[in-house]
């Protein structure tokens, strides 16, 4: 049978899309279910933040061990080991009485995670390196689409039904992502008879290989930027003059703004970095992406800040399509789903520091100004990018040379 990368790219873009479905459907929602169903009354607002940041803590940690054994056993069997792991997980949160056997169950969701960077691993390690940027940029909108849908199904499911049974919503969505991948998912099949490398060797492979650790440095930094906003949007959208009553909904469909902003502008950022280089597209949307956070900092109108939102959405849209791209281009075939593995690490730490970062930084200055230290870190952050880092990536339509070692460094 002949192996089709559209297809692949259209069943691994509804994979993604069902599992990010799932995971928006319930984890929003999860102080309301720890004091609703669990009965947690004392120091909520702990328990929440424990049982949020630890999946993330825990995934940081493991991912490296999955990125080998993708890279050892094939891509596939990650997808399908996570999807299935995930739908159990869920399921069993959906019967759990005990807040701490719920943070247990969060702990080993953490541990057996990883389905969304094994699909875009496989997508991009299967895909002709002509077509890699626009097919990465494709499935940038898997994740956001399942991002807009999952809140808004989870918080109908929530309140016609309960918040207990958005997990299981959330079983059977992710179930429908396992399955995708079992049925449908294609790898082409490659040398896999070595020995599966460790971890710690791992990590000197990727240190040796200066071009991936300004890649991942950069994909963190950039991560802990977008986060310090998480913790205060609402809150902020209230400073706008939202009531309480209405501030969910009005910061709901805020994030939804860069949400369907991403959608709509990932595939062209795509393929225009296939055109003239993922660093200067990444160039381009960090510092769209900046420019449009200091401009925040002036609109104090509601629907103002909304429509500035969804223009810092569209430039943003490029980032991450493009240090995914990057990380093709700096590795070779068969270090990248460790490199994906780290890469995963880099942002998950990242993801657990930025909002606790955040909370902080709005509890000592006004969230106004955080607009500014966001858009400010990453205006420095495409200098950095400019300066230092596109001289060490191929030109466009160049890849790196596969008789590379994984820590050997690609020049242009």
């Amino acid at each position: 049978m002949s192996f089709s990368w559209k297809t692949n790219l259209i069943v691994l873009w509804l994979g993604v899309f069902f599992c990010s479905t799932a995971y928006s459907i319930s984890i929003p929602f999860l102080p309301l279910f720890l004091h609703s169903s669990l009965g947690v009354v004392d120091h909520l607002e702990l328990w929440s933040g424990v049982s949020f940041g630890i999946t993330f803590l825990v995934s940081a940690l493991i991912s490296p061990f999955w990125g080998s054994l993708a890279d050892k056993y094939g891509r596939k069997p990650m997808l399908i080991r996570s999807g299935l792991s995930l739908a159990v997980l869920y399921f069993l949160n959906y019967l759990v009485t005990d807040p701490y056997i719920f943070i247990l169950l969060r702990v080993l969701q953490g541990l057996l995670a990883g389905y969304v960077p094994a699909a875009i691993a496989l997508v991009a390690t299967n895909t002709p390196e002509k077509h890699v940027g626009y097919a990465l940029g494709v499935m940038a909108t898997s994740g956001a689409t399942g991002g807009i849908v999952g809140p808004m199904v989870g918080g109908f499911v929530s309140h016609y039904w309960g918040n207990r049974e958005a997990f299981l919503f959330s079983a059977g969505v992710v179930l429908v992502a396992a399955l995708i991948a079992m049925v449908f998912a294609k790898e082409k099949q490659e040398n896999r008879t070595g020995t599966r490398s460790n971890v710690r060797e791992d990590l000197r492979c990727a240190f040796a290989n200066r071009p991936l650790m300004m890649v991942m440095g950069l994909a963190m930094i950039i991560t802990i930027s977008v986060m310090l906003l998480e913790p205060l949007l609402t809150v902020y959208v209230m400073q706008l003059g939202a009531s309480k009553q209405d501030a969910s909904l009005s910061a709901g469909i805020i994030f939804s703004a860069v949400g369907i902003a991403t959608v709509l502008a990932a595939p062209r950022w795509g393929k225009f970095g296939s055109r003239i280089g993922f660093s200067k597209v990444l160039f381009i949307g960090l510092l769209g992406g900046g420019i449009g956070n200091l401009l925040q900092f002036f609109f104090t109108n509601l629907y103002g800040f909304g429509i500035l939102r969804f223009a810092y959405g569209l430039f943003f849209a490029a980032v991450y399509p493009a240090l995914n791209a990057l990380i093709v281009k700096v590795t070779d075939q068969d270090f990248r789903g460790r490199a994906f593995g780290l890469n995963q690490s880099a942002t998950q730490l990242a993801t657990l520091i930025g909002p606790v970062l955040g909370g902080y930084m709005g509890g000592l200055i006004p969230i106004r100004l955080v607009f500014i230290v966001n858009g400010a870190l990453l205006i420095v952050t495409a200098i950095v990018l400019k300066v230092r880092l596109q001289r060490f990536i191929p030109a466009p339509g160049n890849a790196a040379s596969p008789t590379n070692s994984p820590g050997k460094q690609v020049s242009s």
